[in-house]
């Protein structure tokens, strides 16, 4: 399966919304595909969207601790309970910066075959699930970033 380019930091196919999975047939499961082989082949490899490597669909990828998978047409449930952690994003390789998010999170969505798959996270997972899912809605994570970090982040990017 081959890999693809990802969308760097500044490129607007990146803010766009993405397009929820209408047909389950053999190029989504091809996206999933080269989605997961492109993740697995970039630096941090812990998850990747569609609209990373520049396909404007609801589909992401992901694999931490042991734990490999996908979910197309995503949607989440979060905790309360938040956590500080470093986060860094393959559309801007080498850069951490930390950032609060949920510690825990249940995403609902489909397999690549249209089936219903359920995937219940905590910690670096679930962090993992709400930074890809918000790639789906064009929301970096540096948009949850104050103003002040976020203009020290981008003043960071090679």
């Amino acid at each position: 399966m081959s890999v693809r380019q990802i969308r760097m930091f500044g490129d607007p196919s990146l803010r766009g919304v993405a397009e929820p999975v209408t047909t389950f047939d053999r190029s989504v499961r091809d996206l999933v595909r080269v989605l997961t082989a492109t993740m697995r082949a970039g630096t941090g490899r812990a998850g990747l969207a569609a609209p990373q490597i520049g396909v404007p669909l609801r589909v992401i990828a992901f694999e931490v601790d042991g734990r490999a998978g996908h979910i197309v047409n995503p949607r989440l449930e979060v905790s309360g309970r938040l956590l500080r952690a470093d986060e860094a994003c393959l559309s801007a390789p080498g850069m951490w910066w930390p950032l609060e998010r949920s510690f825990a999170a249940v995403a609902r969505g489909r397999d690549m075959y249209g089936k219903p798959i359920t995937v219940r996270a905590i910690g670096t997972l679930a962090r993992v699930l709400q930074h890809e899912a918000d790639h789906l809605d064009g929301v970096l994570f540096i948009d949850h970033l104050p103003e002040e970090e976020r203009e020290r982040f981008l003043a960071a990017i090679p």
